[in-house]
């Protein structure tokens, strides 16, 4: 079974290799939509007959190991399968720009990267732990690091991509530890070990050794830094990809945590503390920086580790309210933060998908060389409107319903004088979040595609090809289907938390079904009335002359496309506010408020936090004094490399005397 397994990826691999340049993404097309078809197949019989087991063998490091599929791996695999079909449909037409500048082992180590991120993605949900677990996930890291590289030949790319590959391995590190600990204790590394081990060792070390490690991945504060600096380094799709789905694994491992401890009520609790102020905090931050980039991509990044911060709310809402003896508040939770998952997967995937659209045509991601685009790139403009109002929480789309079932769980707590403080609190944050985010999307959705151009390469764009519009059609409509028949979406959520928190999901589902049926007739009953509303304004300008002017400059005679808002000047107040929290990389200078009639200014600010510079400072220098350790060992003598070796040996036997190894 190993054997034919490694055989049959070394053929996928040589295939991609051998084939003509332009054919290498129909062979990864197939290769992705083939794991995408058998992750759906398992998914499907999962939640209609039970958990199923796939392979069992034993590993030399952590002993007997297991491939099997419940219902969370079922709910994960659906998602990147997903993903992944409409992110390598999406590459062909970006990808396909680079063609002439890029050699064929270029583009075909990128398609072999891709491939390998998405089945190393399912391999880390199927995987029971331990050293598949963990080849899993270092496999992942390695293709996604692969995948970021695409445009080597810039040096900030080259920067981006060691930086993340730094912060994983840290990450990665931790979970090692992790394991080892599990293992020592229980003679098992499967995440069904954690809960014996949290019976008879103190638990709060082994769950922050994997928090960490699995917070890493997901973007969560203060671990987030890598996520700013790589989503604009990496192709579009690639951004998708990890965003939407490979950030969701770090929540995968955090979730079969919190599944171990479902019946240490107690240490739920805790627990349960923990991650929400994790996420209450990781939430308002991620979102706050979103708010005052300027920049499409970072923007997007940013968003990534609010709405991280929301399905963490989430989370942390379940267990409190499942460690208080709440069935509803738990499920409300649990099933909030869930759908939230699989709602982030699908508007970010557009999102970005977006952006890539906008690159791809304007050769930048700067909101402040745009402007207008919406008149040349119509259709992206519209999918980008529906996926920012799905971002937003706006009713009718699917952010509205997940973000509603985590505000009814806090406050079922506050009626019910469950935990009132920390349900008070959540709501507050949530509300923040919210709020913030209506602004950072406003903006974005504003200065790109609204207003006059603010450089003549916006009259030079056109829409993107017709491929890339058929692949943010498949996330935009599963939007609309959770947005408007959330009824039917929350079915499968219950029993993926169920699994999760151990509450009744058929008994979850009779309380939601109503409210959530009302909701879907609202959404159809809003959408009616734009409709509308929409043949109405056209059906009235048939019969009058419609006629464009230049926009009202408030009786200035001379007004310019320098006199609009500014991505800065959009954010100014709330900048105001977060400025202690951030530190300005400011290229040229602004405009003094003394200058009545200002001269031409060359002003380009970008906005990092203080966390980012202050942890990416300590790792350089990290590294930098690991690696002059290293250079010191290097003498060029054999007597000192044998004396190495003997020292390593000497040390591994006085371990294993004391029984550590």
């Amino acid at each position: 079974m190993y054997l034919l397994t490694l055989l049959a990826a070394a053929l996928a691999i040589a295939l991609i290799f051998i084939v003509p340049k332009r054919a290498k993404v129909w062979v990864a097309t197939v290769l992705i939509a083939m794991a995408a078809i058998g992750a759906i197949a398992l998914s499907a019989k999962t939640l209609l007959c039970g958990d199923l087991e796939l392979a069992s063998f034993t590993t030399s490091l952590f002993g007997k190991e297991h491939i099997s599929v419940d219902g969370i791996s079922a709910l994960f695999l659906s998602i990147i399968a997903i993903a992944s079909v409409a992110t390598v449909l999406y590459s062909r037409g970006y990808v396909g720009g680079y063609l002439e500048r890029y050699s064929s082992t270029h583009i075909s180590l990128h398609y072999t990267a891709l491939v390998l991120l998405v089945v190393s993605m399912m391999l880390v949900v199927v995987t029971s732990g331990g050293f598949s677990f963990l080849f899993s996930w270092e496999l992942m890291t390695i293709a996604s690091f692969i995948l970021i590289l695409f445009e080597a030949e810039r040096q900030e790319v080259r920067r981006a991509a060691l930086n993340y590959l730094v912060m994983m391995h840290i990450g990665f590190m931790f979970l090692v530890a992790g394991f080892v600990m599990l293992y020592n204790v229980t003679d098992s590394a499967n995440f069904a070990a954690v809960e014996c081990y949290f019976k008879v060792a103190a638990p709060l070390p082994l769950f922050m050794m994997l928090f960490i490690g699995f917070g890493m991945k997901a973007g969560l504060f203060p671990m987030h830094i890598w996520l700013p600096e790589a989503h604009p380094a990496a192709p579009s799709h690639v951004s998708a990809i990890m965003s939407g789905v490979m950030i969701k694994t770090g929540v995968y491992g955090i979730l079969r945590l919190m599944q171990a401890i479902d019946n240490n009520i107690d240490l739920l609790y805790n627990i349960g503390l923990i991650v929400l102020l994790a996420g209450i905090i990781t939430g308002i931050w991620g979102v706050i920086f979103a708010a005052m980039q300027n920049d499409v991509k970072r923007l997007l990044a940013y968003s990534s580790i609010e709405n991280i911060g929301v399905i963490l709310i989430g989370l942390g809402v379940a267990a409190v309210g499942h460690a208080a003896g709440s069935n509803l508040i738990g499920m409300c939770g649990m099933c909030g933060a869930l759908l939230h998952i699989v709602n982030h997967s699908l508007f970010k995937t557009m999102l970005f998908f977006s952006a890539g659209n906008i690159y791809s045509k304007m050769h930048t991601t700067a909101m402040n060389q745009m402007g207008g685009l919406a008149k040349h790139m119509p259709v992206t403009a519209i999918l980008m409107l529906f996926a920012t109002v799905a971002i937003c929480a706006l009713p009718p789309l699917n952010g509205f319903v997940s973000e509603l079932l985590i505000y009814i769980g806090m406050f079922n707590g506050v009626s019910d004088g469950h935990e009132v403080l920390y349900a008070v609190g959540g709501i507050i944050a949530l509300s923040l979040i919210g709020g913030v985010v209506v602004l950072a999307f406003t903006k974005l959705y504003g200065i790109v595609f609204l207003g006059s151009p603010r450089s003549h390469h916006v009259a030079e764009c056109t829409e993107v090809d017709s491929q890339r519009i058929a692949a943010m059609a498949i996330p935009a409509a599963l939007i609309l289907f959770v947005g408007l028949l959330p009824q039917l979406a929350i079915r499968p959520i219950a029993l993926v938390a169920e699994a999760v928190t151990g509450g009744d999901s058929s008994l979850a589902v009779a309380q939601f079904t109503p409210m959530l049926t009302s909701l879907s007739c609202v959404g159809f009953i809003l959408i009616l009335v734009i409709a509308l509303l929409f043949v109405m304004k056209y059906r009235a300008q048939l019969k009058r002359k419609i006629e464009s002017g230049p926009t009202w400059g408030c009786g200035f005679t001379a007004p310019n496309t320098r006199m609009q808002y500014t991505g800065e000047s959009f954010s100014e107040g709330l900048e105001n506010v977060g400025r202690p929290l951030m530190k300005d990389m400011v290229d040229g200078r602004s405009v003094d408020k003394g200058e009545i009639f200002p001269s031409e200014h060359n002003y380009k600010v970008v906005h990092k936090d203080k966390v980012d510079s202050l942890l990416g400072q300590l790792w350089v220098k990290m590294m930098h004094n690991i690696n002059g350790f290293v250079m010191r060992l290097r003498t060029g003598r054999v007597n000192n490399y044998i004396t190495f070796a003997l020292a390593f040996l000497f040390v591994v036997l006085i371990l294993t005397m004391f029984g550590v190894l």
